[in-house]
């Protein structure tokens, strides 16, 4: 292609993974800059708009040398005249008086008169006419990319050479019936206007059309997969309602189940008896009682002759599970065991012939559960929990633990966007518990700045002389003399000097697991009234006594870790606090950020906002590769419509031809198959 050379082609495949002219038509532009209107240098009044101005330059000269070194220019429009400035790359600069120019870029204010820095300047009779009747488009590169003169700019003229072939057309990916039925614009048309729009209609038209395309094979990808599990594997059938079951639900059930988590029961245990596997994912706000809901169904479980297993990501939570679980079963004939790194040799040893032999009802654990060496004699349900934290091959070996896979229940306390859950969820059903147990007060939450201290002290010391506890979390757990963070172990030191009448406990990531568990339980017990620590308590770590949460450097948190971090607190019947403490300076973003964490305690509020603000890239460890193939132009924070009209147009196709063998779906049997290519398949394990 005119333009690249071998070098800008390895460079483009390093950073953006082009390696074809198709895949360079798949790198689309992120934003337009309007090109059609020009501008007087005496209508310039707002420095966040690109302007165009054709005019001459009147002179120029050289300020400064070396590094320091500018070269300032007149420029006249035939009324006024404006200074432009370049700060480098003067060398390549050749003005000419008497020339026409093509002045455009962003103004700026100094010494209160406008002016431009670094402006695009070119001969106008040397401007692509195409350009000046439309939107120009505006390329992401990297750093590498730029240094190699490799700009948007230098894109823009890449893919410009690729148009006249377009006129050829581009073999569809979308079915004429699928195009018509939805009001779609053709594969051909949308690349041309995705790249070089005659105006915004046309761009919004090829927009919404790849992002279609883009959302749609999702779809089809996740709910062909879902439609083969349910068509092809046998699901392990658990019809019973039996004593176990029932001697808990009616003799031992720690409180009322609320009407959500009811309803969960039923839609699992419909599962359970439909002969086909369960593949759940149970959302519930911190606090929901979805380990009660597990458990429940790991009785369903029992009562019909298999063994269940529950699966924590850190020791703690495991350890944490398995001492609710055996609260709750006290006195009831189910047997439950813990298995976790710690367990000793010697009790490994007694624990695994129990199990092969059937009489270990309840295996809860870590990573430990996936070894090899457990073995189960009639495993019937997995459930996992806060599973977003484990990998895909991880998961899969707890498949191999018997003949026919067991009923899978996945469970999470961070609420997941509707668009997400429909994505990197979308081969899963659903369930969700809603609302929280009664007697609950919801967390009164407030936003101070950090100049505020001696008047959260106080508020501190009086909910501990109340008998309460108080957690304090920091982003850091040593100084980094480059961000301006409070640090851990400063932050211990404070508490300490600042309350030496009561005890303080410190946690962090890099302890022993021993002494982490240590310091824990002095702090669960009450025997400390103050636990500084990082983001480890973020997850499972329950003390009904503890009332005040403080989160320092909180603009250093996303919504979601900060929503999970409150559901520490307001686990007892007493009224409960979250502080977020931050700087004084703060970015919109970040005050919005603190806003809604005052605002609400809504989980599903708090994970849509923070869909938004960050995208789903960041959200608690979904990476982008979670899903089945990769997004260049939809996005899931912004078009969650599109996403749901995609889904039922994908639905539709499968409930007519679920194996796509129907000679007019040959068009996606075929798509399905070149991008199944370029991505990993992760949906086959959910």
């Amino acid at each position: 292609m005119p333009g690249v050379g071998p070098k800008r082609a390895e460079l483009l495949r390093k950073e953006l993974n082009v390696r074809t002219a198709l895949d360079l038509l798949y790198i689309f532009p992120y934003k337009y800059i309007d090109r059609s209107k020009f501008y007087k240098i005496r209508d310039i009044c707002d420095a966040d708009t690109y302007v165009q101005i054709v005019g001459e330059i009147l002179d120029w000269n050289t300020i400064g040398i070396g590094k320091s070194e500018r070269l300032s220019a007149r420029f006249f429009d035939g009324d006024d005249e404006i200074e432009l400035v370049w700060f480098k790359g003067t060398k390549y600069l050749k003005l000419e008086r008497g020339v026409k120019y093509l002045l455009f870029g962003k103004p700026s204010v100094f010494n209160h008169r406008w002016n431009f820095a670094h402006p695009e300047l070119e001969p106008f009779d040397r401007v692509n006419p195409q350009l000046l009747r439309g939107l120009e488009p505006y390329y992401n590169t990297s750093e590498k990319m730029k240094s190699s003169w490799l700009n948007s700019k230098t894109m823009m003229k890449i893919i410009s050479h690729l148009m006249p072939s377009l006129s050829q057309g581009l073999p569809e990916t979308l079915s004429r019936e699928v195009l018509d039925r939805y009001n779609l614009m053709n594969l051909t048309e949308s690349l041309k206007n995705i790249h070089f729009p005659s105006d915004l209609a046309h761009m919004q038209k090829a927009r919404e059309r790849l992002k279609f395309e883009e959302l749609f094979y999702i779809q089809l990808q996740l709910l062909q997969q879902m439609k083969s599990r349910e068509r092809d594997t046998v699901g392990l059938k658990m019809p019973f309602v039996g004593r176990s079951f029932n001697d808990f639900y009616f003799n031992h059930l720690p409180f009322e189940l609320t009407d959500a988590q009811k309803r969960v029961v039923r839609e699992i245990q419909a599962d359970l008896k439909s002969g086909k596997q369960m593949n759940r994912l149970l959302q519930g706000d911190v606090g929901s009682g979805k380990t009660l809901v597990a458990l429940l169904c790991c009785l369903l479980a029992k009562d019909n002759g298999y063994q269940a297993c529950l699966m924590a990501p850190t020791e703690i939570l495991a350890n944490q599970h398995y001492e609710t679980v055996c609260h709750m079963l006290k006195g009831t004939e189910v047997r439950v065991e813990l298995l976790t790194g710690s367990t000793t040799k010697k009790r490994r040893e007694q624990i695994h012939p129990l199990l092969m032999g059937g009489e270990i009802d309840i295996l809860i654990g870590t990573h430990a559960l996936i070894e090899d060496t457990v073995q189960f004699l009639n495993l019937g349900l997995v459930v996992i929990d806060e599973q977003h934290r484990f990998g895909v091959a991880q998961r899969a070996k707890l498949w191999t633990k018997n003949i026919n896979p067991p009923h899978v229940l996945v469970m999470t306390a961070t609420p997941i966007p509707r668009t997400l859950a429909m994505t990197v969820y979308g081969d899963l059903n659903v369930s969700v518990i809603d609302e929280l147990p009664p007697g609950r007060k919801p967390i009164q939450t407030y936003h101070y700045t950090n100049t505020r201290r001696d008047a959260i002290n106080n508020f501190i010391r009086g909910q501990i002389q109340q008998g309460r506890q108080v957690y304090v979390v920091y982003p850091l757990i040593e100084e980094n003399k480059k961000m301006d963070l409070i640090d851990l172990e400063n932050g211990y030191r404070y508490m300490v000097e600042q309350f030496p009448e009561f005890k303080v406990s410190m946690v962090h990531g890099k302890m022993r697991a021993r002494d982490k568990d240590a310091q824990m339980q002095r702090f669960a017990s009450g025997e400390t009234q103050i636990l500084v620590a990082t983001t480890v308590i973020e997850v499972g770590v329950n003390v009904p006594n503890a009332s005040v949460m403080i989160v320092e450097n909180a603009e250093r948190f996303g919504l979601s870790q900060l929503h999970q971090l409150r559901g520490r607190v307001g686990r007892g019947a007493d009224q409960s606090y979250c502080i977020l403490l931050t700087k004084v300076e703060l970015s919109k973003d970040t005050r919005r950020r603190m806003d809604i964490m005052v605002a609400t305690n809504d989980g599903f509020r708090i994970a849509e906002a923070d869909l938004q603000l960050r995208g789903p890239g960041d959200l608690e460890g979904t990476q982008q590769s979670g899903l089945p193939f990769e997004l260049h132009i939809a996005s899931l924070s912004t078009d969650g419509q599109l996403l749901e009209v995609a889904r039922n147009a994908a639905r539709d196709i499968l409930d007519d031809d679920p194996l796509l063998e129907q000679d007019k779906n040959d068009i996606f049997r075929r798509q399905l198959q070149k991008l199944k290519q370029r991505a990993v398949d992760w949906s086959a394990i959910s």
